[in-house]
């Protein structure tokens, strides 16, 4: 009964995610009264003619830009604080490396919308609001803990021999980061980009409080212009929303590989 009811289960969750994606791929190719007539169907005369109007009128040219400037930046600046404090946790023997590591973790439990209120006086007395290096900042501040536990978690688990070698070729614990935690690590690392990239470039609550003026809009923001009082531009939306996804598709199927495979091979070359 098992082996007959798995593919049934497998197939209705396929069913289940592609038919909403079918809708928004083919809709943007649609008009908006040909989406509300047949959202199931393909396009009966396909046209991009969305995908240029999404671009040029709802401005998400600029706002991908901005988006990709943040998100690169908070990212990138996320990796190395979080990578020699991972580090850090992981070597340092005792109740001091765990409670270093408890205290930059515990940013997990408390919720963005909890410190959103003194983090907007604390940016706007610094004139960080309306900015995009501001929106780095607030994001990094959001997943910095995220990346910890990650990277701590598998320098935990990096074998205590290598350091011991290491210490006696001579090298310091920078040149024990650089030589072997960093090569070691670059399927955690690669695991955490992914995580912190998809975090970042789907933030709107940023975004939403500190931005005031159109040039720094990102895509999450400038998605909510298509949505009027009384009408939403569905075939714009949609749009929209492939454009905004498609970077994070391209990530995934980039470094994909590395989630799998050579989470050790450094250990034993």
């Amino acid at each position: 009964m098992t082996k007959t009811l798995r593919p049934a289960v497998l197939a209705l969750g396929a069913v289940t995610v592609l038919l909403p994606l079918l809708v928004v791929v083919f809709g943007t190719f649609k008009t908006l009264p040909q989406l509300f007539d047949s959202p199931l169907s393909p396009p009966p005369s396909p046209t991009f003619d969305n995908y240029r109007r999404a671009v040029d009128e709802g401005g998400l040219g600029a706002a991908f830009v901005n988006s990709l400037l943040v998100t690169a930046g908070a990212v990138t600046l996320t990796l190395v604080a979080a990578g020699p404090a991972a580090f850090f946790c992981a070597r340092v023997p005792g109740r001091v490396g765990w409670t270093v590591f408890g205290v930059l973790v515990a940013g997990l439990a408390v919720p963005a919308q909890a410190a959103i209120v003194p983090q907007y006086v604390l940016f706007d007395r610094l004139g960080l609001t309306d900015s995009l290096a501001g929106l780095v900042l607030a994001d990094t501040t959001l997943t910095l803990p995220t990346a910890v536990f990650i990277l701590g978690g598998f320098l935990r688990s990096v074998p205590e021999e290598l350091y011991e070698a290491a210490e006696l070729d001579g090298a310091g614990p920078l040149r024990a980061f650089r030589s072997i935690a960093l090569p070691l690590a670059r399927p955690a690392l690669a695991t955490t980009g992914i995580f912190l990239f998809v975090m970042d470039w789907n933030d709107l609550l940023y975004p939403l409080l500190f931005v005031r003026s159109e040039e720094h809009r990102t895509l999450p923001l400038a998605l909510l212009n298509f949505q009027g009082e009384f009408q939403t531009q569905y075939p714009l939306l949609f749009a929209g929303v492939v454009i905004a996804s498609a970077p994070v598709v391209i990530v995934y199927v980039l470094l994909q590989r590395h989630f799998v495979s050579g989470l050790t091979a450094g250990a034993v070359r």
